[in-house]
């Protein structure tokens, strides 16, 4: 069997251009690692190919002729996963397909019954790997789809989807090690100017926040890999691929800190030199336990993502959270102390939210000194907590339009802004009281070439570029350029006849 695995081209600008970061994604190179050897197995990521998508795949489909297409997407990927499938079943109506990733595992349902459901043979829920892998054995006459727990395929009598029972969560020491060789036909990953790749240690988070799919996906569990399987992974990065930035894609990495504290002993004990790790963590974990920040820091883990949220105990306790505004401070001290780039999740939308509290929730951040902000917007993402209950108060103006489920746009009202206000203020108040980015000292030391370049090259043409801008068009004129540049940011015009 020929497998081609393609994840999306859709991107969610985080920090910078979505042209200066470009990740691999984990998710596919795992599900390739685990499929049995004896058969061929192609990856794709289409965020390198974000300009010629219909090009490139009717290229490469064209060459290797694969069997079966998987295509991972997420809730606000999911239209473009489907045109690309009713792509390839007009190109090859022979070539089955299969959907899989959080939207798959949360809709399946929907999406069977659904009429975009006839460019879909199978959808995979939940992990991967193991369904995947017996998957293309089934397709090769050596597996019985209706024995393989987390997949829905076509009943034969009359089409229609059979759903099997949900599988159990994978045991991490029976998985093997993702893809990153010749079978990859993307190339070009980077953070900024740096070559990165990605690995994971641990699945799953048991905090209790409402507004996150994860818990639908693995349940509010925690699962690790064995040390010796993540320092192999570690091996294949540093030695075979000669890559020195590791994004880790765990979701919550340090809810057992004395493991974390065993794998970053084990990791300095390797001597891998100017190896960086980049991960996202809690800020209670991480404000409770400096012993293990500082091992960390010395481990080479140099920028951490933090879930902030918000600077109101009243949207914490709505968004499920817990009072953390302390535990955030304390959480950024830890890291400033040991030399870690702090990056700062905010959320703006909750229901009591108005104009001021929006300005105060952005100096709240400036205040507790942060080093960068991630802001999005609450987002009523399918079959989480948060949409229950933004829907219950009719809150929600967006049900169906998923292509803006990815942070960046107002899908809700507040009690005392409309989506439009909302979407306005969340723009507006930022370039108020953030203003432009001004390096703090933890990043002019990792990063001193883009340091450097930020303030005497970007910044000052950027600077003249929106003074004009201001003075042609003001305040509502830049955002609505804005606005529209957002809007252009995921269009992909050579698949617009699917």
């Amino acid at each position: 069997m020929k497998v081609l695995l393609v994840s999306m081209p859709d991107v969610v600008p985080v920090l910078v251009h979505e042209a200066a970061v470009h990740i691999p994604n984990l998710g596919i190179a795992s599900i390739g690692g685990n499929i049995d050897s004896e058969h061929e197995v192609f990856l794709v990521d289409l965020i390198r190919k974000r300009r010629s998508v219909k090009k490139y795949l009717t290229k490469i489909i064209g060459k290797i002729k694969p069997d079966l297409v998987g295509l991972s997407a997420m809730a606000w990927q999911y239209d473009t996963c489907i045109k690309i499938a009713h792509l390839i079943k007009d190109m090859h109506p022979d070539i089955q397909i299969v959907i899989g990733g959080y939207h798959a595992t949360l809709m399946a349902e929907e999406i069977a019954d659904s009429p975009q459901s006839r460019w879909i043979d199978y959808i995979v829920r939940g992990e991967g790997e193991e369904v995947c892998r017996r998957l293309v054995n089934g397709l090769a006459g050596k597996d019985t789809f209706s024995d393989i727990p987390g997949l829905s395929f076509r009943n034969e009598s009359d089409g229609k989807f059979i759903h099997n029972p949900r599988a159990e969560n994978l045991d991490l020491k029976t998985i093997k090690l993702p893809i990153r060789d010749k079978r990859r036909l993307t190339w070009g990953y980077h953070l900024m100017n740096a070559s990165i790749e990605t690995l994971e240690t641990s699945r799953g988070c048991t905090r209790s926040c409402n507004f996150c799919s994860m818990k639908n996906m693995y349940g509010r569990s925690f699962r690790i890999y064995p040390i010796s399987r993540v320092l192999e992974d570690i091996d294949d990065i540093y030695f075979n691929r000669k890559v020195r930035s590791i994004f880790i894609t765990d979701d919550n990495m340090v809810l057992n800190p004395k493991r974390v504290i065993e794998l970053c002993d084990a990791i300095i004990a390797r001597g891998y030199k100017k190896l960086k790790f980049f991960v996202q963590a809690d800020c209670v974990t991480m404000a409770m336990r400096e012993d293990m920040v500082a091992k960390m820091a010395a481990a080479g883990f140099c920028s951490v993502f933090l879930g902030i949220e918000n600077g109101s105990k009243k949207n914490l306790s709505a968004a499920g959270k817990g009072d953390i505004v302390a535990a955030s401070r304390k959480a950024i001290d830890n890291c400033h102390k040991y030399g870690m780039m702090v990056i700062g999740g905010l959320i703006f939308g909750f229901p009591e939210d108005d104009v001021e509290s929006i300005t105060e929730n952005y100096q709240f951040f400036k205040e507790i000194g942060a080093d960068a902000a991630y802001c999005q917007i609450i987002t009523p993402y399918p079959k989480t907590g948060m949409r229950e209950h933004l829907l219950s108060l009719d809150l929600v103006t967006n049900r169906t339009d998923l292509k803006k489920y990815n942070g960046l746009w107002a899908n809700v009202r507040t009690n005392f802004l409309d989506s439009d206000a909302l979407q306005y203020h969340f723009w507006y108040q930022r370039q108020i009281v953030l203003g432009w980015w001004k390096p703090p000292n933890t990043v002019k030391k990792q990063g001193k070439l883009w340091t450097w370049i930020w303030l005497f090259a970007f910044k000052p043409i950027l600077k003249l570029h929106y003074r004009r801008v201001m003075r042609k068009y003001g305040w509502q004129g830049r955002y609505k350029r804005e606005i529209e540049r957002l809007e252009r940011m995921n269009t992909f015009t050579d698949l617009n006849d699917y």
